[in-house]
């Protein structure tokens, strides 16, 4: 189900909470909202879509939606400057982010997975990680 865009800051700057098997549902509305937006948006975390859940869902290099519940970046390398935009929030601003990543997280089905990502997918992946820690940028 496509769902509606949050905007309130004060909703976006709570730390999200664990994901767990019975919030696969908020995964596939993520995947299915950032498809709508597809067009204007690389990546999405779930509480833009207003659940406190630790799910994001980026466009992979390929074009592909990638889900990851509870991702965490455990390494990072080449720091850079970076402007980003917010379909939750208007214009853009500066970002401190790194070139090439690794994530360690769980695909839709739960298995865990420890994946290398770089230029901007990487990117994509770091902000929705702020996302899912309550950062607003």
């Amino acid at each position: 189900m496509i769902r509606t865009i949050m905007t309130k800051r004060f909703f976006l700057r709570q730390p999200s909470e664990e994901a767990t098997a019975d919030d696969l549902g908020i995964a596939r509305d993520l995947a299915e909202t950032l498809e709508a937006h597809r067009a204007h948006c690389v990546g999405m975390a779930a509480n833009m879509i207003g659940e406190r859940r630790r799910i994001i869902a980026v466009l992979d290099a390929r074009g592909k939606v990638l889900v990851m519940l509870n991702p965490r970046i455990v390494e990072c390398e080449g720091p850079y400057d970076a402007e980003e935009g917010c379909l939750s929030l208007e214009g853009t601003r500066s970002a401190r982010r790194f070139e090439r990543i690794v994530v360690a997280y769980q695909d839709e089905r739960l298995h865990p997975h420890e994946d290398a990502f770089s230029g901007f997918v990487a990117q994509a992946i770091q902000h929705e990680v702020d996302h899912c820690n309550g950062v607003v940028i």
